[in-house]
């Protein structure tokens, strides 16, 4: 699940480490895909086959050898969903972050899910 994945790359980077390792599933593909595009990972790679597949990530740091990732705050959690509409989404920490959610066209990060006027489950806000 997204919590596990986001968590094992956070722990990652406060130990200076220069890959993680992760569980494969086709929605922690598609958020990963996603901090690819925002450049809080350098790059991921599927590795194995069948029940052993995992996800391999590089991952990137700032030049003063800080983690890309600052904070991760899970707001939909398994024990309580919280669903917002597209007028409701904002920019995280003065357009530092943003948030992800899961609508019906798939994974999307914030703004693009506001450009395309869809609302959802609302994952996770990274800065």
């Amino acid at each position: 699940m997204y919590i596990d994945l986001l968590t094992k790359i956070k722990n990652a980077q406060a130990v200076k480490k220069e890959t993680a390792k992760s569980a494969y599933s086709k929605m922690d593909e598609r958020i990963l895909e996603i901090l690819l595009s925002k450049g809080y990972i350098s790059g991921f790679e599927k590795k194995g086959k069948g029940a052993k597949r995992v996800f391999d990530i590089q991952l990137k740091y700032e030049k003063n050898n800080d983690g890309a990732i600052t904070g991760i705050k899970f707001v939909s959690k398994p024990s309580r969903k919280i669903y917002i509409g597209y007028k409701d989404i904002r920019p995280i920490k003065s357009g530092y972050g943003f948030m992800v959610i899961s609508t019906p066209d798939g994974v999307l990060p914030g703004g693009e899910a506001r450009r395309k006027k869809v609302g959802g489950e609302l994952l996770f806000e990274i800065w």
